[in-house]
């Protein structure tokens, strides 16, 4: 596994539910905003994904909530990507208050999409190491 790449957010009071805690769709948005700024941190764009006809998609997310988080909060988000063999790979992300108190754990599974033939491409390990500027971010 590799390091885990993390990005610093503040939750905003517009993203709180009527109690006053972060709204459980924003964790998605959170994760989300996590793993698209590792793909750039790691040298890969959505232009570049899309001019190899290819796309990440989300296939099954499981969010463990132990903490909540009110308005501004600031949080650090994590991103690890976990391979194994076959069509898909795991992102395992925390989400941190800044005092080190876990708020929620996130495990995702994902894919990359073959864009033309509307299927997961066989090797998305490949595709990382062929776009990436720095492979290394997802632990290859």
């Amino acid at each position: 596994m590799s390091q885990p790449f993390s990005i610093r957010i503040t939750v905003r009071g517009y993203e709180t539910d009527v109690q006053g805690h972060l709204n459980q769709s924003v964790y998605l948005n959170y994760a989300e905003h996590a793993r698209w700024s590792l793909l750039q941190a790691a040298g890969i764009s959505q232009t570049g994904l899309i001019s190899h006809g290819i796309g990440p998609v989300a296939l099954e997310t499981t969010i463990r909530y132990r903490r909540e988080l009110l308005a501004g909060d600031e949080v650090d988000v994590s991103c690890a990507f976990l391979w194994g063999g076959g069509k898909t790979f795991r992102m395992e992300q925390t989400i941190t208050k800044a005092d080190g108190t876990v708020a929620a754990e996130l495990t995702a599974v994902g894919g990359l999409l073959n864009l033309a033939e509307r299927r997961l491409v066989a090797d998305p390990q490949s595709y990382f190491k062929e776009l990436a500027t720095d492979p290394g971010m997802f632990g290859l």
